[in-house]
């Protein structure tokens, strides 16, 4: 299986390396606006066929997929080039910047008969992995509350300067993956109420946001990231739980401890593993790049709609765009209005 990738920055590397380590796929094109990133890329990953134009690269063809690496305005054109070239396609989150695009895109991709999954990593960790697994199994009993918990200090800007400067920024950057979190757990949210801050006076948007979420089958959560909190030790890039269920409760604690509480206790770690070309903090979010990588490959082949499919990832857009209404208004969001 071969594919493109378009967007060289900092993200993609941990992408590129990941499908290195897919067998049996093959990164054959490289496209960014960027010569130095471009050719710096191309270079480590020994990838021959560079572009700066993404229409030239879909024109030239030659590969069954592509992973879209770029910034979200850039989203939808670039999918909807895709989808008419006929190939696969991954896109980083956020999906796109309004649910108009988002739709438009999905349906681009059905019309084309072609798989589009949106790279929506946070869940594929091992550590939610390892919880959800847990959860789905029954053993705590239904869920029906949950509090997931995104709270550092750690500077993210130093890496993805462009962070500072938009208008949103910690729902749309991280808070869609928390959010994410909460549906693969709980299912889909019916109802939101969010509120917002921005303490750190240098960026443009917000940097903490508290949201509580009801779901449809009757379950509330609470939602909240922070990047305004300082602690030590520093638990960047962890996603912290809380669930509390019909038979008992679970917990995934700082330093990859889970817990789990039924007629009796116990508690396992489930540190993910730092793969060859990973490093620490980041080696949580990069072990999820390859697994969710490996997903799309494996549902491309056996013909499946992946889990984080753009179909699926537009009620969790859905739930960013109602958060920031609910944020603006002060009120309490119908996810049925979105």
């Amino acid at each position: 299986m071969k594919g493109a990738l378009i967007g060289c920055g900092f993200f993609a590397q941990n992408q590129l390396n990941a499908w290195r380590d897919i067998d049996g796929v093959e990164i054959v094109a490289l496209c960014d606006r960027d010569a130095d990133r471009l050719n710096q890329s191309a270079e480590t990953f020994s990838i021959e066929r560079t572009y700066s134009d993404a229409a030239q690269m879909f024109a030239d063809g030659g590969f069954d997929f592509v992973d879209v690496a770029t910034t979200v305005a850039s989203h939808r054109p670039i999918v909807e080039m895709a989808a008419k070239a006929g190939v696969h396609i991954i896109c980083q989150k956020p999906f796109a910047e309004n649910m108009q695009d988002a739709r438009a895109m999905v349906q681009a991709a059905q019309t084309a008969g072609k798989t589009l999954m949106v790279h929506e990593n946070f869940r594929w960790q091992s550590p939610i992995q390892a919880a959800l697994n847990v959860v789905r199994s029954g053993t705590i009993g239904e869920p029906f509350f949950g509090r997931v918990s995104f709270r550092s200090g750690y500077d993210v800007f130093s890496g993805q300067p462009y962070l500072a400067e938009g208008e949103r920024f910690i729902i749309e950057d991280l808070g869609i993956h928390i959010l994410d979190i909460s549906r693969a757990f709980f299912g889909d949210a019916k109802k939101i109420s969010a509120t917002t801050r921005r303490m750190n006076q240098n960026i443009k948007g917000e940097d903490v946001a508290t949201m509580l979420l009801s779901h449809e089958g009757g379950a509330t959560s609470v939602v909240d990231c922070s990047y305004a909190t300082q602690r030590m030790p520093e638990t960047f890039p962890q996603s912290l739980l809380e669930i509390d269920g019909t038979k008992g409760t679970l917990r995934l604690d700082a330093g990859y401890q889970l817990t789990v509480q039924t007629t009796d206790e116990k508690k396992q770690d489930v540190s993910p593993p730092v793969l060859p070309w990973a490093e620490k903090p980041w080696h949580n979010i990069q072990e999820s790049v390859l697994t969710i990588q490996q997903h799309f490959v494996d549902c491309i082949k056996a013909g499946k709609e992946p889990e984080t499919s753009g179909a699926d990832n537009l009620k969790t857009l859905a739930l960013v765009e109602a958060a920031y209404l609910s944020a603006s208004q002060g009120s309490t969001i119908s996810l049925a209005d979105i």
